[in-house]
């Protein structure tokens, strides 16, 4: 955004090339001509050269992020992130995802991750920050791919590049600046979007709630992009996917109730610890509590025991745990 933009960089040129994707993915493109006819402006590729577009980008950001959010959140939004590549506005702004398109395609026997994409998108609700982590949640792919010795394909680590790729977007287009909420909304969500996935019914308790808490405020988000992320064309791997995330759904309020109804921790612990240790009543006795739960929701000691339990446990860590 900081180069000298020449004089034949045309940002009207660029909008209206952006307006023309929102049109494809709101259908609200006239209809295609009869053969043999003069096609209608509508129908035509209205495309921009790269310096249109970063100059659109500097002068009109929030009309250009306008634009773009009108494509995620449409309802053929394949039809509008389609639009943006022909028009070159992907490859002029976001590179990063412009780099998806071919990528796979059978060459390494894994799927198009730009295809993937674009279904998953689709796939998403429409809520911003699920549209926008979904169409950046597998950029980290492209820097991350490996063949094993076997032939099979790996992206290991691409959650976590594709956060920092992220980062650098933002740096270089800050579409999400005055919006610190949503912006760190879709950063958590291209960092997490396999955790979801990640679960199985030998889950403890205490494992549900860790992830629950560590979701925290984005546990919906997550849970919906997952969902959206399952494009696989066979159907019953496909079922079986779904529900597998909608049972994690239903553990993570299974026990969100229970805790609700008895916490994890004994009635009377802060007693038992300030007898057992010898403790005044004071913050640190919080403190200690608040360590107990923590080490019940990363496992390392069940929930719902009898104080003894939790009083052995501190002694067990008491040079952990300063006492």
């Amino acid at each position: 955004m900081q180069e000298i933009l020449t004089q034949e960089a045309s940002p009207k040129r660029a909008m209206e090339a952006l307006e023309w994707a929102v049109q494809r993915a709101e259908k609200a493109e006239a209809e295609q001509p009869e053969a043999g006819a003069e096609p209608r402006a509508s129908s035509r590729v209205i495309s921009g050269r790269p310096a249109d577009f970063k100059a659109a980008a500097a002068t009109h950001l929030p009309d250009v992020r306008k634009l773009l959010d009108r494509v995620m959140m449409s309802d053929d939004a394949e039809a509008g992130l389609d639009a943006l590549l022909e028009s070159g506005a992907l490859a002029a702004m976001l590179p990063e995802v412009e780099a998806m398109v071919g990528f796979g395609d059978g060459e390494w026997r894994h799927k198009d991750v730009w295809k993937h994409t674009k279904q998953v998108v689709r796939q998403a609700v429409p809520r911003l920050e699920v549209r926008w982590a979904a169409l950046l949640h597998d950029i980290g792919k492209t820097r991350t791919r490996s063949i094993s010795p076997t032939g099979e394909v790996h992206f290991f680590g691409h959650a976590e590049v594709g956060a920092r790729m992220f980062d650098k977007i933002d740096r270089r287009l800050p579409l999400f600046t005055k919006e610190d909420a949503l912006k760190s909304s879709i950063r958590f969500l291209i960092l997490h979007h396999l955790r979801a996935s990640q679960y199985d019914a030998s889950w403890t308790d205490s494992a549900v709630r860790r992830f629950a808490k560590e979701m925290g405020g984005c546990l919906k988000d997550v849970l919906d992009l997952s969902r959206a992320d399952i494009t696989t064309k066979r159907p019953e791997k496909k079922r079986k996917g779904l529900k597998q995330i909608s049972e994690l759904a239903e553990r993570v309020l299974q026990v969100q109730a229970e805790d609700a109804v008895v916490p994890p921790l004994p009635s009377g612990i802060g007693d038992a610890i300030m007898h057992a240790f010898g403790l005044p009543p004071s913050r640190r006795i919080g403190e200690l509590k608040r360590a107990l739960e923590e080490a019940v929701e990363a496992g390392e000691v069940a929930s719902h025991q009898e104080a003894d339990v939790y009083i052995a446990f501190l002694r067990e860590h008491a040079g952990r745990f300063a006492i």
